[in-house]
């Protein structure tokens, strides 16, 4: 195969404490995940995305590592590892694994030598800084709330952590730290691994000196002021270089804050850094007026922004870079809440137009467990409904400690935009636990798997199940789909999403109805050869119908 298979791939993200528990502890586990290969199979998907399966005191749910060439016992053994990346080839699949090397737990080897003292072997490991005037080195502020510092007695310093305190950011300026981060990407390469899904790669890199974050300092302005830092070309080209180019493998790196410029920086086609990256431009529209609240918000997205945002990715990385398409995923609500209508009434249809209007742009798609069924939100109504630390974090600060909003609102807006909606164990069937466990999960199910699960889906012709496996292969059989340029149509409609693609002789026309209304628009739909899909049984033409979403094909 070419090195450039990734822009021929689907990927199926799997959230492994959430998808299969295979031995009735109530945790997703490596077995339960091989035992539903064929179904992912089945979608279509050609990799598989693992999130954080390495040994972890699970502050924040695997992604603090504190031991990164061991598997955490929650979700079995070395050996299930190795026999679940066999499997996956033997189906033909890849497997991703996420790297998480910003930072490391508190638990590992290198920090508890690290805090020790100013002279051993990993004291400059991480990245540590004297008191200034008896506090925190700058006003960075952390991710999960508070500051982005901890102060050590037994060093009488600061450490960084742009996330939990459990979670301190590795020095990347120390070049023994690069050696040690390499030679983890060769062990899991060596072993067969297809790639590495990179957690916030683009925070490595911090700024020169740790100057103060301009003006208000959140959580949200102190990642986009530490974002794309001066080094951070020089570090990923030396991993290429030294790493990645020795393998075919596919990388992604997930990069808060970066413009379709960074992108390209990093993932140009001659950059000789990542394949791709992970941006949040769609997935952070209607952040909160009031900046002290940063994303926490229940307003819908609005239809011309989301037009914005993914338009100007798809122009401006064609012919450039490579995209990743996605609309959900481990650290963002379900999709069909989000960005639709999760009524019982449209849910079906909405779910459907999402994946036809994100499926036909130009990049690599990805689906998480669940998005295949149309799952929803939890909808949770009470704060010890949640386990996901940001959540309850966010809940703690802005309301029990700041003041700047009262309990129900936060509530309403956790309900919206917490990470928790994602995390719900995957809905099998309508039996007790949804067959995701013969005992209580881990995490509280989402009260309508009962409806919505996989064995109804895979009984039911029209589910949204088959229509993502017939987007999959009309991806995979029409070079237009996975090639073609972008054109984008009515940038400032704000009921209806229209993009033409363009490939030698060919065009493909898409429409997406955002609204529960019937309206009307034309594109010259009556000259299209024909109807490549659409998420209604007819066409009525120019007519479009609550959430419907088409495609043509004009030759």
């Amino acid at each position: 195969m070419s090195k450039e298979w990734f822009k021929d791939s689907v990927v199926y993200q799997v959230y492994p404490m959430s998808f299969q528990d295979s031995n009735n502890d109530g945790i997703g586990d490596l077995p339960g995940i091989a035992e539903r290969l064929d179904y992912i199979k089945k979608l279509g998907a050609d990799v598989i995305w693992l999130n954080p399966i390495y040994k972890s005191p699970n502050k924040d749910n695997g992604y603090d590592i504190a031991d990164y060439k061991a598997i955490n016992p929650d979700y079995g053994t070395m050996a299930d590892f190795d026999k679940l990346l066999s499997e996956t080839h033997e189906k033909g699949m890849k497997l991703l694994m996420d790297l998480v090397v910003n930072h490391t737990s508190d638990q590992h080897e290198w920090f508890k030598e690290s805090k020790n003292s100013k002279d051993n072997q990993y004291a400059d490991y991480y990245i540590w800084r004297d008191p200034v005037d008896g506090h925190e080195p700058n006003n960075w502020r952390a991710a999960f709330g508070g500051s982005a510092w901890t102060y050590v007695p037994a060093r009488g310093q600061y450490y960084l952590h742009l996330f939990a305190p459990g979670q301190p950011d590795l020095n990347w300026e120390n070049p023994e730290v690069r050696q040690s981060v390499f030679d983890i990407e060769r062990f899991w390469l060596d072993k067969g691994v297809d790639g590495f899904r990179m957690d916030v790669i683009n925070l490595i890199s911090k700024p020169a000196g740790l100057p103060d974050v301009p003006g208000v300092a959140t959580a949200g302005t102190t990642l986009a002021f530490v974002a794309d830092g001066p080094r951070l070309n020089e570090f990923l080209k030396q991993m290429n270089e030294e790493v990645l180019s020795h393998y075919d493998v596919m990388t992604v790196g997930e990069m808060p804050g970066s413009t379709p410029e960074d992108a390209i920086k990093y993932t140009g086609l001659k950059s000789n850094e990542l394949n791709m990256v992970f941006q949040f431009e769609h997935v952070l529209l209607s952040p909160n007026p009031d900046v002290r609240l940063d994303k926490w918000n229940d307003e819908p997205v609005k239809l011309p922004e989301l037009k914005v945002a993914l338009n100007k990715w798809q122009k401006a990385l064609d012919g450039k870079g490579w995209n990743s398409l996605y609309w959900n995923n481990h650290d963002q609500p379900r999709a069909v809440s989000r960005f639709s209508n999760d009524d019982p009434k449209y849910r079906v249809r909405a779910a459907k137009m999402l994946g036809t209007t994100l499926h036909m742009m130009q990049g690599t798609p990805y689906v998480y467990e669940g998005e295949e069924l149309g799952m929803t939100n939890a909808h949770h109504t009470k704060l010890n409904q949640y386990e996901d630390l940001e959540s309850v974090n966010a809940y703690h600060e802005l309301v029990d400690q700041k003041h700047i909003v009262d309990g129900p609102t936060m509530l309403k807006y956790l309900a919206n935009m917490s990470r928790d909606n994602a995390r719900t164990p995957m809905q099998w069937d309508s039996e007790a636990n949804a067959g995701f466990s013969k005992v209580t999960p881990w995490y509280a199910l989402n009260t309508n798997y009962k409806e919505i699960n996989a064995e109804a889906v895979l009984k039911d012709d029209h589910s949204v199940f088959y229509y993502y496996q017939k987007l999959i292969k009309l991806r995979h059989d029409n070079e237009i789909i996975r090639r073609g340029t972008f054109e984008e149509l009515d940038p400032k409609d704000d009921q209806v999403y229209a993009y033409r693609r363009h490939y030698g002789d060919q065009t493909l026309l898409v429409v997406s109805n955002f609204t529960d209304q019937t309206i009307t628009r034309d594109y010259d739909q009556k000259d299209a050869s024909k109807l490549l899909i659409g998420n209604y049984d007819d066409d009525e033409g120019t007519t479009l119908r609550p959430y419907e979403s088409k495609v043509y094909l004009f030759k």
